[in-house]
């Protein structure tokens, strides 16, 4: 099977990060900008990077331009000194336009050398995220401090809130003192099975969004390479299919078969798992059967509720890739409007 893509910004954040390790290992000092905070506009979210090594060479950005002179400054002054520093940036509705927005804002940034204890930190970081597991690099504003947070059983409940809103930005201590949260994901996941005409145009959507993208249908003549060039195609039955994927909370899962052969087996699957999305494709008349056929198999009747069905919002859909514009955008919603 093709192994999926990572997303852009899951390749940009890699590529900064090993980017950094790399010239520490070539012998350079390093610093590190870091985007903490926004307001009103911004030409970089929070959480973006710029490297600056100590010859000016820099990579990566934390605006559109306007600003990364001053900071490459601060972050050469902090290799030099062993400084920190916070910058703070109003960025003009005409400046705004240089940068390619509609209007101002205010941009935070918070600059420091690259220490062996921080250098330790974003190595570790990177074997977290290759094992994909879900982690927060915590960087104590007032000293530079970092270290890494592996979410469990123990993560605080502010954190388990970032966590499932991808929520990277300042926390506040009662005790007084700032500590920035970066938080990295594993990637978002969406199982589709029924490799169809609605999932050619849905995996496209998809990968563009972040989303690495497996496709499982067993029958050959449907999941082809030359139908699904390199998406993944996991050619097992869907229920062992989906038990070996094992659905998380970072996973959404379509099935678009219309057979209730493959449908029904993924679906028993999925209502177990902690998916954050499932979604079937057919008629309201063609949805009461599934659900009689699942209460039957004794899944509950709310258990059966968390099935999108017909699956895709109602934007009056018709060819295959309005549907998957649908069904993408439904996903998105469960995904973002988290209460």
């Amino acid at each position: 099977m093709t192994q999926p893509s990572p997303s852009i910004e899951q390749r940009d954040d890699t590529a900064i990060i090993n980017q950094a390790l790399g010239w520490i290992g070539a012998g350079h000092e390093v610093s590190l900008a870091t985007v903490v905070s926004t307001w009103g506009a911004s030409p970089r979210p929070v959480g973006s990077h710029l490297l600056i090594r100590d010859d000016n060479l820099f990579e990566g950005s934390v605006s559109g331009g306007c600003i990364e002179g001053e900071v490459v400054t601060e972050a050469l002054a902090a290799i030099r000194n062993d400084t920190v520093a916070t910058l703070d940036f109003g960025v003009s509705d005409e400046d705004a336009w240089n940068v390619g927005l509609a209007c101002g804002g205010q941009v935070q940034v918070f600059v420091q050398k690259i220490s062996v204890d921080l250098h330790g930190v974003l190595a570790e970081l990177q074997e977290a995220r290759a094992a994909k597991k879900a982690v927060a690099l915590l960087i104590d504003l007032e000293t530079g401090v970092a270290s890494l947070h592996v979410r469990g059983p123990e993560t605080s409940e502010e954190l388990n809130r970032r966590f499932v809103r991808e929520q990277s930005g300042i926390m506040e201590a009662e005790a007084g003192g700032r500590t920035f949260v970066r938080i990295f994901n594993p990637p978002l996941r969406m199982l589709i099975v029924g490799a169809v005409h609605i999932a050619q145009a849905l995996i496209k959507m998809a990968a563009e969004t972040g989303y690495e993208v497996i496709v499982i249908d067993p029958r050959d003549t449907w999941g082809t390479d030359d139908r699904f060039p390199g998406v993944t195609i996991d050619r097992r039955w869907p229920s062992k299919a989906m038990a070996d994927l094992a659905p998380d909370e970072r996973t959404a899962v379509v099935t678009l078969c219309h057979d209730p052969k493959l449908d029904d087996p993924a679906l028993l699957v999925a209502l177990e798992s902690r998916a954050f999305y499932i979604g079937s494709l057919g008629s309201r008349r063609t949805h009461a059967n599934r659900v009689d056929r699942l209460m039957a198999a004794g899944i509950s009747e709310a258990t059966i509720s968390r099935i999108h069905a017909p699956v895709g919002l109602d934007i009056g859909a018709r060819t295959p890739a309005e549907i998957a514009l649908s069904v993408i955008a439904q996903v998105t919603e469960a995904l973002r409007k988290v209460a």
